[in-house]
């Protein structure tokens, strides 16, 4: 079984218990993988983490059946899973723009959310760029945040940006920059790590930008994140000379998805890494460490 029949699978154990209790440990087995390595490539892959995209639905169904005119509110709330109608007013109204009250029995416009199928190509007709490298324990020193709400890793790389703690990073690691004299991008570093760790259920994580830890102590400021000794399976984007440096780090994870569905290893309990390299004059590539273990 490949992994869109397996993936798919899940999707339909989804739509079978949207009115009942929904297990990520099922979900996982249906994959055939871990529940940590099911929600991580389920919020890759489908763009979404797997809670939001069974609020979405449930919601949605609500929706269809105050339509039909066949529930109650008070029945529709704790039906899908909400601890009071109030609650689930909320939630309908945030993800539709209207009250409950205001579609029952009546054709209104809604923001439906329809079911995922998934349909990725695992024929190899694509080249694959990864590669197996076993490497000893290390340390990564940084600036971190926690990803959630309203904060994403390129609106943290932008603050740090804006503030300077990111040129003063450069500073305090010593982190090897290009020359001034380089075109586009003179005093910018060749490469920086970007670590995604503590993953909780609801696909918040925490997420380091910085880069080998000095032998020196750094100052307090830093975060220190001690990677363990771990195969890792590597993939890199395409090298193209002018492509933005978000669309090289997507391809790069693009890959992950396809590579996990074909080869003998599954995703193993440790960060995962991010490399961006900067060789000047708008060449960029990304590089992305997934921790393996054999299965």
């Amino acid at each position: 079984m490949d992994w869109t029949t397996r993936m798919n699978a899940v999707m339909d154990y989804f739509e079978d218990n949207l009115s009942g209790e929904i297990s990520y440990e099922t979900a996982a087995q249906l994959a055939c993988c871990s529940v940590y390595h099911f929600q991580r490539m389920f919020s890759f892959v489908a763009e979404i983490p797997p809670a939001e995209y069974i609020r979405r639905r449930r919601l949605t169904a609500a929706a269809f059946a105050l339509q039909e005119g066949s529930a109650k509110v008070i029945d529709l709330a704790y039906q899908y899973g909400y601890e009071s109608p109030e609650a689930f007013s909320r939630a309908f109204k945030k993800q539709h723009g209207v009250t409950p009250a205001a579609v029952c029995g009546k054709d209104v416009a809604l923001q439906t959310y329809p079911k995922i199928t998934f349909s990725l190509s695992l024929k190899g007709d694509a080249e694959m760029h990864y590669r197996l490298e076993q490497h000893e324990a290390f340390e990564l020193c940084g600036f971190s945040t926690a990803i959630r709400g309203g904060m994403t890793a390129p609106k943290f790389l932008r603050q740090l940006h804006k503030s300077g703690q990111l040129q003063q990073l450069y500073r305090d690691l010593k982190v090897p920059c290009l020359p001034q004299d380089a075109p586009a991008t003179p005093g910018e570093p060749e490469s920086l790590f970007f670590a995604l760790y503590d993953f909780q259920a609801d696909c918040s994580f925490s997420y380091l930008i910085g880069h080998n830890k000095p032998d020196a102590d750094p100052p307090p400021e830093y975060e220190t994140l001690c990677i363990p000794a771990q195969t890792w399976a590597i993939f890199s984007s395409p090298q193209d000379i002018g492509a933005d440096p978000a669309l090289q780090c997507k391809r790069a994870w693009n890959q992950v998805a396809d590579w996990f569905a074909a080869s003998e290893y599954e995703h193993a309990p440790a960060p995962e890494l991010e490399r961006g390299f900067n060789r000047g004059n708008m060449d960029f590539y990304y590089e992305v460490w997934i921790p393996v273990v054999k299965k």
